[in-house]
């Protein structure tokens, strides 16, 4: 292939790819990764929200922290990652409110964290 990768295809190959230290997801490090912690609210099917953090972020994804959700790889997330208004230069806080996949799903040292495609995303200032 010429670098492009089938969206249908990844998350079954993410699937078979152990999740260890180290291992490439193609759609998560194709953009320069920034290590910015925010908070961010998950959004369930239910309608239930959970509260979790940024570990980084990039152009194509985000990599984050979360306590107690089933999050497997290749089901559909929305989310909404809060920006304060300092880091935007705005005057009030910015909501990116996305839609995505999980990529990667592991735990290390304790924490579970979760890499997601971004399919979709808006801005909505508060």
């Amino acid at each position: 292939m010429d670098g492009m990768t089938d969206k249908n295809q990844t998350p079954a190959r993410a699937a078979e790819t152990p999740a260890k230290k180290g291992t490439r997801f193609p759609e998560m490090q194709s953009a320069a990764r920034f290590p910015i912690k925010l908070p961010i609210a998950l959004k369930s099917k239910s309608g239930e929200q959970r509260q979790a953090e940024t570990e980084n972020i990039s152009a194509n994804g985000v990599l984050f922290q979360v306590v107690d959700a089933e999050m497997p790889v290749g089901s559909t997330v929305d989310f909404t990652i809060s920006l304060p208004a300092e880091i935007v230069g705005a005057e009030a806080d910015v909501r990116l409110d996305c839609k995505g996949r999980v990529v990667r799903n592991f735990e290390e040292s304790g924490r579970h964290g979760v890499g997601v495609v971004i399919d979709e995303y808006r801005f909505d200032r508060h």
